[in-house]
């Protein structure tokens, strides 16, 4: 054998020797592997299977949207004031006379210069509650109407001017006579609350008038002088009241 042919023979041998190696290490890698897949599928059968514990971020409230006022637009203000005169019309006087002040009491106290460019208007109840406020006339002429609506007879209202002695000031009030000859209630757009005459010390009646008439105060004594088409922003308000008849709505007669 020649020398060469000797060194190809060992080569062959250390080659077949590393193969073998070679192959018995991988057989005891997947001989591992083997034995740890099995050790998983052993631990991961059911009834055994170990939760995974999942963070869940902790709850956050959603901000409630902010409530919606029915009175902060024209639209929404008229028909709080519909919705008043549906429900209300089978209550109670009282009821009535209550739920008719503090509704017209939530508008705001607005002059006629600033408002109306005039020094003396007379709103409709759809004019104040579009313009969200008047002076006492508008409020005291918006009660009476919206209680007409409510079949509080004519002849149990009177808009009463006073004199305001806390404030020095003509003033005017809506006044209710349960009977003729009964101490009125006054709903007044100063006060949430209604109350007799006779315990509004502070208000001093000059004159009163409705549809029917007109009467003059001498020493809390009324005196009827005649009608009430003497005065002529009165006429005025009425047949613009009457008016709004077309724009739907139904004006008492």
């Amino acid at each position: 054998m020649g020398l060469i042919e000797m060194f190809q023979r060992i080569v062959r041998h250390h080659s077949f020797v590393a193969v073998r190696r070679d192959c018995r290490r991988a057989a005891g890698r997947a001989a591992a592997t083997v034995a740890l897949l099995c050790l998983l599928l052993a631990m991961g059968g059911c009834g055994t299977k170990q939760k995974v514990a999942i963070p869940h971020p902790e709850p956050v409230d959603a901000p409630l949207p902010a409530p919606v006022d029915p009175m902060a637009d024209a639209a929404g203000r008229i028909r709080v004031w519909h919705t008043l005169m549906q429900e209300k019309l089978a209550a109670s006087p009282f009821e009535k006379l209550e739920s008719v002040n503090r509704f017209f009491n939530q508008l705001q106290f607005l002059d006629d210069l600033s408002l109306w460019g005039k020094e003396d208007y007379w709103a409709t109840p759809t004019e104040m509650l579009v313009s969200n406020g008047g002076d006492c006339e508008d409020f005291a002429t918006a009660k009476y109407f919206t209680l007409r609506r409510l079949d509080i007879p004519d002849e149990q209202l009177r808009l009463t001017y006073v004199k305001s002695l806390k404030l020095n000031k003509p003033h005017m009030v809506l006044s209710y006579y349960a009977k003729p000859d009964s101490d009125p209630l006054v709903l007044d757009s100063d006060k949430n609350y209604i109350q007799a005459a006779t315990e509004r010390r502070d208000l001093l009646p000059v004159y009163s008038f409705n549809a029917q008439g007109l009467w003059l105060n001498k020493q809390r004594q009324e005196v009827r002088i005649g009608g009430s088409e003497q005065l002529s922003l009165w006429q005025d308000l009425q047949q613009r009241w009457l008016r709004e008849a077309v724009a739907g709505s139904r004006p008492t007669q």
